[in-house]
């Protein structure tokens, strides 16, 4: 699963002087202030697909832990308070991915590398800025192109095929949630399995499920074997992302060994500027914080991909 992990820094960029001409660029068409956003979505057909396994895999847990395991358990106490607690979890998981994958990542405007753009960020005479060549942006401080989101993003750590987008500044909150959510129930279910396999011994397979003895057999192996792979891999995309928010660090930045050119963030400036400010609170891991019900009506934008109205 590691593998699909894909980093993509594959911009051709050059320093662009105060004054020089550009030829061939036309200005971005603009949002006006108290237009509508609008939802991020990358048709990257890998990252669809992937999405969809994620999401289909976690509704296979869902099932083999309510209806093998909790809901033929002869204690109600236990079915209901392990049920409430797995699929609330599972709904958290879902929405943060949700949000990781439809959250604009901190994408550079397309196009905006313009000689009037540039007039107006009234720069000294002689200091250099940088254009990516392959969006015609004016690329920020520790921004990276993406080949897959054809976007520049600012603090671009990776492009991951299992939320269909880059985590960058942006998402990046909601692409840790989801990896701690999934580690949590994943954990959980690999519990749910071992009490339940204890319980299954004991009155030898013949009350433990509705099931037969062959089926729940191979649909518990399967949500071990499942359980185990999604924890051990989740488990290190969070403490090594919570890593890189503590040291102020991009996966990009470290796999290039890039020496800091900006002044790096306290950890835990750096935990507030992800999760949102302000002092710990059930904000910072509450992916539904700040949420805004889209309208979907397709509109045109200048944005990467499909989008939609909020």
């Amino acid at each position: 699963m590691s593998s699909g992990h894909r980093l993509r820094d594959v911009e051709q960029q050059r320093p662009l002087l105060v004054g020089e001409e550009e030829q061939g660029v036309k200005e971005v068409e603009r949002i006006p202030l108290g237009e509508t956003k609008r939802l991020w979505f990358i048709p990257d057909c890998c990252g669809i697909v992937c999405a969809f396994i994620t999401w289909f895999l976690v509704f296979y847990a869902d099932f083999v832990v309510t209806f093998v395991m909790l809901l033929p358990s002869r204690s109600f106490w236990y079915a209901v308070i392990n049920g409430v607690l797995f699929n609330s979890l599972a709904v958290l998981a879902l929405a943060s991915h949700l949000r990781a994958m439809l959250t604009d990542p901190g994408a550079v405007p397309k196009g905006n590398a313009t000689k009037k753009y540039v007039e107006s960020l009234q720069l000294k005479p002689g200091e250099i800025i940088y254009k990516c060549a392959k969006c015609c942006s004016i690329k920020p401080e520790r921004a990276h192109h993406c080949s897959i989101c054809k976007r520049c993003i600012r603090k671009m750590d990776h492009h991951c095929p299992w939320v269909n987008n880059c985590v960058g500044e942006k998402n990046q909150r909601f692409f840790v949630l989801f990896t701690m959510y999934i580690a949590v129930i994943s954990s959980h279910a690999l519990a749910l399995c071992g009490y339940q396999f204890i319980t299954c011994v004991k009155v030898q397979w013949s009350e433990c499920s509705d099931f037969s003895p062959p089926v729940t057999m191979l649909l518990m192996i399967f949500l071990c074997m499942e359980s185990l792979l999604f924890f051990t891999f989740t488990a290190v995309m969070f403490s090594t992302q919570l890593h890189s928010i503590c040291n102020d660090e991009t996966e990009i930045e470290r796999l290039k060994n890039e020496k800091p050119t900006w002044e790096r963030q306290t950890r835990w400036a750096g935990l507030r500027s992800v999760f949102g400010g302000g002092p710990p609170s059930l904000r910072w891991i509450n992916p539904f914080a700040g949420l805004k019900l889209p309208t979907l009506l397709p509109r045109r934008s200048w944005r990467g991909g499909a989008e939609f109205s909020v």
